[in-house]
Formats: C-alpha cells, sequence, structure tokens
C-alpha cells in the first residue's frame, strides 16, 4: 500500500469539521420557524429520503423518537406507491435531499400541498426544487465533499446528520426533555433501567449474611465467605463488616483479631435505601458515599443488598 492511510483520515476529518463549522454560518430563522411547527403540531413528523439521505433520515428519525418527537421514516419510493396514506393533514413532512432535485422525493410535492402539510427541507442548494417549495429550509451546503472526486457523499452526509441532531436537542430543550422522560422511551438500556426499575427487583435477598454482634472472628469470615457478598450485617443493620474492614484489622493487630466479635470491629450505622427506591437513587448515594455497597430496607428489617456492581449490569 503505497499511501499514508493516517494522513488520509486527518485530511477527511478536517474537510469535515470544516463542513459542520460552516452549518453555523447558513443557519437563519427557517430554523427556528421549522422546531416552532414540530412543537405546534398535533401530527407527526414524517421524515423522508433516498438512498444515501434515507440512510441518514432513518438516524435522525430515530434520535428525534427517542427523545419526544413522534415521527417515522417514509420511503419515497414506498410512499408513491401507496405508502401516502399514512400521512395525515396535521403531519409535517422533512424532505431530505442534498441536490434538492431527487426525483422520487419531488414527485410527493404535489400530494403533500394538496393535503395541506408543512413541508421542511434540508438541501445543499436553496434555489434547487425542494427547497424552494418548501415552507422552511434548513441549508446543509458544504464547501466540498471529502471524497476526493467529489462524488460520493461524505460531507454533505455528515452536515445532514448533524442538522437533524441540532433539530432534535432543540426540541428537547423546548419540551424540557429530562434523563427519566429518555429513561421511558429506553427501558431495556442501562439508563432506563436505573430509573425505572426499583432496588426491590435487583438487590440480592437470598442467604443473606447476617450474624450477631458477639460472633466471633470465625463465625464472621465463614458468614462473608459463604454469603459471597464481600460482607457480613450485624444484628439486621446495626452494623456492618466488609472484607476491607478485615483486611485492614488483619494489618493493624492479626494476633488480637482472633479474640475479637463482630461488635468490635464492625462500622455502625451502616448507609440503607429503601427497597422501594430507583436504582438510580441506589447509584447517587454510593457515589456520594464513595462506597460500593448498601443495605436495603422495608422500614423496619434489612431485606436485602444491592451492589454498585448490580447497576452496571
Amino acid at each position: 500500500m503505497n499511501i499514508n492511510a493516517i494522513d488520509i483520515a486527518k485530511r477527511v476529518f478536517d474537510i469535515e469539521a470544516q463542513a459542520i463549522y460552516h452549518l453555523k454560518s447558513q443557519l437563519d430563522e427557517h430554523f427556528t420557524q421549522a422546531v416552532q411547527a414540530i412543537l405546534e403540531t398535533q401530527g407527526r413528523l414524517v421524515i423522508c429520503g433516498m438512498g444515501k439521505s434515507g440512510l441518514i433520515g432513518k438516524k435522525i428519525m430515530a434520535t428525534l423518537a427517542s427523545t419526544g418527537t413522534p415521527c417515522f421514516f417514509m420511503h419515497p419510493g414506498e410512499a408513491f406507491h401507496g405508502d401516502l396514506g399514512m400521512v395525515s393533514r396535521q403531519d409535517i413532512f422533512l424532505a431530505l435531499s442534498n441536490s434538492g432535485e431527487t426525483e422520487e422525493v419531488i414527485k410527493l410535492l404535489p400530494f403533500l400541498k394538496d393535503n395541506g402539510n408543512i413541508i421542511i427541507s434540508m438541501t445543499g442548494r436553496p434555489q434547487s426544487t425542494l427547497a424552494t417549495n418548501s415552507h422552511f429550509h434548513l441549508n446543509i451546503a458544504v464547501p466540498q465533499e471529502a471524497c476526493p472526486h467529489q462524488l460520493a457523499p461524505t460531507s454533505s452526509t455528515t452536515a445532514t446528520l448533524v442538522m437533524g441532531d441540532a433539530l432534535a436537542v432543540a426540541l428537547m430543550e423546548a419540551r424540557n426533555f429530562q434523563p427519566q422522560d429518555f429513561a421511558r422511551f429506553h427501558p431495556g438500556g442501562s439508563l432506563g433501567r436505573k430509573l425505572l426499575t426499583l432496588v426491590k427487583h435487583e438487590m440480592k435477598s437470598e442467604n443473606l449474611p447476617f450474624v450477631s454482634a458477639t460472633a466471633s472472628m470465625s463465625q464472621v469470615i465463614h458468614t462473608m465467605t459463604e454469603g459471597r457478598l464481600g460482607l457480613c450485617i450485624v444484628d439486621n443493620g446495626k452494623g456492618i463488616i466488609t472484607d476491607g474492614d478485615l483486611r485492614r484489622h488483619m494489618e493493624e493487630d492479626l494476633a488480637s483479631l482472633v479474640n475479637k466479635t463482630a461488635q468490635d470491629i464492625m462500622s455502625p450505622n451502616p448507609k440503607t435505601i429503601d427497597a422501594q427506591a430507583k436504582l438510580a437513587e441506589a447509584e447517587e448515594l454510593m457515589n456520594a458515599k464513595k462506597i460500593t455497597s448498601l443495605l436495603v430496607s422495608d422500614q423496619e428489617n434489612i431485606v436485602g443488598v444491592i451492589q454498585i456492581y448490580d447497576l452496571n449490569k
């Protein structure tokens, strides 16, 4: 291979970064008006694009849907052969085409106008057919493609994607979209799990390692080993002994440790959390206190243990 791949990659990064930065100078009130129209509609946002614009459109659709904007992607070819029946008069149509002259998209304009739909377009040519027939036009023109022959969509698809991200974030902030809202749409993800799942659903509750305050060190070590949680719970939560506590006492005075009881080395009043609390609350508390385990209570008794490792499964 007689090329310097790293130099080529750096050149691509520079060209596409410049393309993104160039978008800033092209923003105008059409962006604000497009955001406002989407916020005010009683319908959905229909995203449409052909080829690589369509692939970018699907990603924009996924971002918008997961951040609170009801939307769906429509392939322009399928739209022209019946799928336009899914477009209600209240829907807003977001059409993507770098040239603004994509035939499959342009052919949909008569229907959309007759149906009374607001049309938002993203093109790289403000004077194109699609741009001039849209209510709001978002200019995604780029100085050059990263493709050395200026043929393959590269910078232009990046610009389209970034404009879509800007639209999604503007809508998120306008709606005051919060992490808990995101979690509702992502119940299977780690964030959704932490924000929606309760501690009681993830805590360990079987064969908890309880010991009495008067338990000997041999009993403490045996119970801790059997429990496999790296800790012992003393007298229903009056204290806790971790494997770290054991190691510290062994380093300080191994000879006298064997004659001590659980209450001699336990940490009193350990941190607890209610079984009905969210996993996110447990994570926040453990991070704030710099601990890896919490005892779980049901107001009266210790009923489980939740550990930082349980939050990151």
